[in-house]
């Protein structure tokens, strides 16, 4: 019996001692969101004696069993969506942010809408130097703003395009770890703390996946994770301890597109499609201010065309270039401004040909208009973005305090269980006490 109490004492010892490790462990990661709360399973110790054919079972104490980590399938997929959901909003809506402000800060609406102020004022006065002057430096700081705009544009999409490609190699990485983490799971024993190691490692990996790509994940039996990334067409990212590398490339215009392997895929979620999306936007953007500008100069150019100056010389063109990266003021004097009709003699006042003109910049094709309607539509854009990335966090904060509650540490708990398990170590401590006190009696009859 005796024998028998320290047995029991020895593994209630063993147990409890297991059980204070895995509870400190679970309050030491409290805070880390990558950490899946850890158990330590128990049965009973089952010790069977025997005298001839006779056989009986006795209760020998406890057996510490294997370590259960807290997990939910269906949570943790949730909250990989929301948080992929999120991202992909947010990463358009920063980067059509940088872009709004780059166009706004640029001054292109007001140096065109300052330039027909100038023209109107020259019409008043048409051979006034001073006025013509003012003309002529209001058309030219237009064009600085253009230039501006067209720079800071290619500055807000550089950044989009850098982040990107940064970005791939972190997928590369974490498609490389999670391959490294299915080589090692397949050797790991069941039940043991370096296999829920493993399985935090890797659930970890999914996350920063499903940030930047929409993922397809399949969780095999043996707890292996292949990946497949959400777009058109799907494609494999992960099989097995197999990776393939994702790559980037960008076109002319800025857009975005993106290989797994020799797959061009199209991304449907993460950061990645937020940013492809913003790509394409700008893209459309710089495109929208181009147009603008070659109408300026277009315009402009046409009415020099169809007047004189105010020495009667045909008009010259007054603006040259292409498009806004280009588009500079030409006209080499200010009285070389036609603001008369073709055929009118020198020093005429007539300003039909300059009324002309300012008629075609206010017109609901001009470019005022159309960097107004430029502008105001991306100013939409990102005010419907950000609303949605609000409405987005809030539905990822709530999957993400669900799988807390699912996985997470409550401390609450935990605390409760350490003073339980410290009891119980001192419980058996004292049991293993008994027993020996027990066996000293025995020993001391005479």
């Amino acid at each position: 019996m005796p024998t028998a109490i320290f047995t029991i004492g020895r593994s209630g010892l063993t147990t409890s001692r297991r059980s204070l490790e895995l509870t400190a462990q679970n309050i030491a990661n409290a805070a880390n969101p990558d950490y899946s709360r850890r158990n330590l399973t128990q049965g009973e110790l089952v010790m069977t004696g025997s005298i001839g054919t006779n056989a009986v079972d006795s209760l020998g104490g406890v057996r510490p069993g294997v370590i259960e980590r807290a997990e939910s399938a269906l949570v943790q997929r949730q909250a990989r969506d929301a948080s992929s959901a999120l991202s992909a909003a947010e990463a358009e809506f920063l980067a059509l942010r940088e872009a709004e402000s780059a166009l706004e800060t640029s001054g292109v609406f007001r140096g065109i809408v300052d330039f027909e102020a100038a023209l109107t004022r020259l019409q008043n006065n048409p051979l006034e130097p001073a006025l013509r002057l003012s003309a002529v430096e209001a058309g030219r700081k237009m064009a600085g703003n253009f230039r501006i705009a067209n720079g800071t544009l290619a500055n807000a999409r550089s950044l989009v395009q850098a982040e990107a490609s940064a970005e791939v190699l972190t997928v590369n990485e974490l498609a490389k770890e999670l391959a490294a983490i299915n080589a090692d799971l397949v050797g790991a024993r069941e039940g043991t703390a370096g296999r829920a190691a493993l399985l935090d490692a890797r659930d970890k990996a999914l996350r920063g996946l499903a940030e930047e790509f929409g993922i397809q994940p399949t969780i095999n039996a043996n707890g292996t994770a292949d990946v497949s990334l959400a777009g058109s067409p799907p494609v494999a990212l992960v099989t097995g301890a197999a990776a393939q590398a994702v790559s980037v490339s960008f076109a002319a215009d800025g857009t975005a597109s993106f290989a797994v392997g020799a797959t061009t895929f199209a991304p449907s979620g993460g950061a990645m499609a937020g940013r492809a999306s913003a790509l394409a936007e700008m893209a459309g953007l710089q495109a929208g201010l181009d147009g603008i500008a070659v109408s300026a100069i277009t315009l402009s150019n046409t009415a020099q065309a169809n007047g004189v100056g105010a020495d009667g010389t045909p008009g010259q063109p007054l603006f040259a270039g292409t498009g806004a990266g280009d588009i500079t003021m030409v006209l080499a004097s200010a009285d070389g401004l036609a603001t008369a009709p073709a055929g009118a003699p020198a020093g005429s006042r007539d300003t039909a040909n300059l009324a002309a003109l300012l008629a075609a910049l206010a017109a609901p094709t001009g470019p005022s208009a159309g960097t107004d309607t430029l502008l105001l539509g991306l100013s939409s854009r990102v005010s419907a973005l950000e609303t949605r990335t609000d409405g987005l966090a809030v539905v990822s904060a709530s999957a993400e305090a669900e799988l807390l509650r699912e996985t997470g540490v409550d401390l609450d708990s935990e605390a409760a269980n350490l003073v339980r398990l410290q009891q119980a170590f001192e419980a058996n401590s004292r049991v293993i006490q008994v027993a020996a006190e027990l066996f000293d009696t025995i020993l001391g009859i005479r």
